[in-house]
């Protein structure tokens, strides 16, 4: 299997093992699984982030992160009819998971599935079905059992605070697009495991050692709050925004020159996009105006680095996602010449 086809291959494993940010331990075991497949040792944060290590030519060290957590819900409260209201975990629109499939995650270890809906669910129903403010508060779940009262859901083990996973809708096109949701971060993460199966299948050894972060609450705002001592420049494989004023497309890398936490390193991104240029890689500038990243939180819990960000263009994130193959080949092609292999 070539690099790109198992970064694809990855992608579809990933997306398909719910990790709501905080809820991260299965996917958390899949990438470390990996890591330590290829030979490169791994070990957990306080946190339950993953910090994998590579041993480079030199005595310096080199950050990289992505983040496998994805957006999702908790349960908020039960309803008397027996169905789940929630509250989000990160930052999406109602509309983009009205009639979603879901499942609920419950803390003692069952599974139970269900639906996102609007509380005016049908037209032949409700006057308001058209126009009722798409909120959480208007929203329900409709959980796939025999429940008819609170008392009915919470026999099922069911309550608040437990988990809510979105279902991913995978689906790779024979023109090369992947579409699904949670692009946002696990290509990244995938692109990362693809560099580390050609570093150990053709025995490259990078020009500074590397500590790769694969964070698990970037979705909440703090995924790299805490990095290594060790790491002074840091990279963050996220994924690259498209929309409205926005250069960005799916085929492309996009380096990120600011966001809505502020610029990044001047001296850093210069040297990417150099690279970019140098080896012929198919890249954009950008400026995200709602968008924080790893290096932001990094920033942010006072550690002293300076921090760059660049990723693979995303369609519609946060909602149903869409990036093409080029766009994951490109990024891998800028991340191999930014780490010297």
């Amino acid at each position: 299997m070539d690099t790109i086809e198992y970064i694809i291959k990855t992608i579809e494993t990933l997306v398909n093992i719910p990790s709501p940010s905080g809820f991260t331990k299965e996917v958390m075991g899949f990438v470390k699984a990996e890591a330590e497949h290829f030979g490169y040792d791994s070990e957990y944060s306080q946190k339950g982030g993953l910090v994998i290590s590579v041993k480079g030519k030199s005595k310096e060290t080199l950050g990289l992160s992505a983040h496998v957590d994805t957006l999702g819900a908790m349960v908020r409260s039960i309803d008397a009819e027996g169905t789940l209201k929630f509250t989000l975990v990160g930052g999406y629109t109602m509309h983009s998971v009205e009639g979603s499939y879901c499942k609920i995650h419950t803390r003692g270890g069952q599974t139970y599935t269900g639906t996102i809906l609007i509380k005016s669910a049908s037209v032949h129903s409700y006057d308001d079905a058209r126009t009722l403010e798409r909120t959480d508060r208007n929203m329900l779940i409709r959980i796939d059992e025999p429940v008819k009262s609170k008392e009915d859901v919470l026999a099922l083990g069911i309550n608040s605070g437990d988990y809510i996973s979105f279902s991913p809708k995978f689906h790779y096109t024979d023109a090369g697009f992947i579409k699904s949701r949670h692009l946002d971060d696990k290509a990244s993460v995938a692109i990362l495991l693809g560099m580390l199966k050609g570093m150990s299948e053709e025995n490259q050894v990078p020009e500074k050692n590397l500590k790769i972060l694969i964070s698990n609450f970037e979705e909440v705002g703090y995924g790299a709050s805490w990095i290594p001592k060790e790491i002074k420049e840091f990279l963050a494989i996220d994924m690259g925004a498209i929309g409205d004023d926005l250069n960005g497309n799916e085929y492309s890398v996009t380096i990120c020159a600011k966001d809505s936490s502020g610029p990044y390193d001047y001296d850093m991104t210069n040297r990417l996009i150099t690279l970019a240029k140098e080896r012929e890689i198919d890249y954009v500038i950008d400026i995200f105006p709602h968008y924080g990243s790893d290096v932001s939180s990094a920033l942010r819990g006072g550690n002293d680095i300076c921090g760059a960000l660049i990723g693979p263009g995303v369609h519609a994130s946060h909602g149903m996602e869409r990036t093409h193959k080029s766009g994951l080949e490109n990024t891998l092609k800028l991340i191999k010449g930014y780490v010297g292999v």
